[in-house]
């Protein structure tokens, strides 16, 4: 008996070596293999690098050609604005300095902020109350009625106020505007 039981054992034994064998021997191969820190390193961590790098690519062009259409849009916008020519009618908006000709006794008036300088010829000013206008360069207000100089900047502070045209007039204008 005790012959049959030491080979009971070995039996036993065996079949467990032969199957840690067996499991071992198919773990690793090549078609699956064991994953390990180096494959990691070398394989795995390059192809995830170079896949962001790639998206992110894409995604920095993308918002580049966005970015460049944006810019675009807003140049010819500021284009259009400071070339807007008006002034060659009875009233305008130029946010420019445009060039407009008032024949004597007719007057040019303005909204908020309304600014003109006066090239040639002789003018009043036009306001309904004081101060009338705002004479940046001279520093100083003009009442209503007083004799606008050639070439001060004139700002009005309130909407129909302006000058009045003594003399053919030519006067640079920025701004909304109404010419009666």
């Amino acid at each position: 008996m005790r012959k049959s039981r030491t080979r009971r054992i070995l039996a036993a034994v065996l079949a467990v070596g032969a199957t840690a064998v067996f499991l071992g021997a198919s773990q690793g191969t090549q078609t699956d293999p064991l994953v390990t820190m180096s494959y990691i390193n070398e394989v795995t961590a390059p192809q995830i690098l170079s896949d962001v790098d790639a998206r992110l690519d894409q995604r920095e062009q993308a918002l580049v050609d966005r970015l460049d259409a944006s810019i675009a849009r807003y140049e010819r916008d500021m284009e259009q604005k400071l070339s807007g020519s008006a002034g060659t009618g009875m009233a305008g908006t130029s946010s420019a300095f445009t060039v407009v000709n008032v024949a004597a006794g007719r007057q040019l008036t303005g909204a908020t902020g309304f600014e003109f300088l006066l090239r040639s010829g002789s003018a009043t000013a036009v306001a309904a109350s004081a101060p009338g206008l705002i004479d940046t360069t001279g520093g100083g207000t003009l009442a209503s009625g007083g004799a606008v100089e050639p070439n001060h900047l004139y700002l009005t502070t309130a909407e129909g106020r302006g000058l009045k045209a003594v003399t053919d007039l030519t006067v640079l204008v920025r701004g909304s505007y109404t010419l009666t």
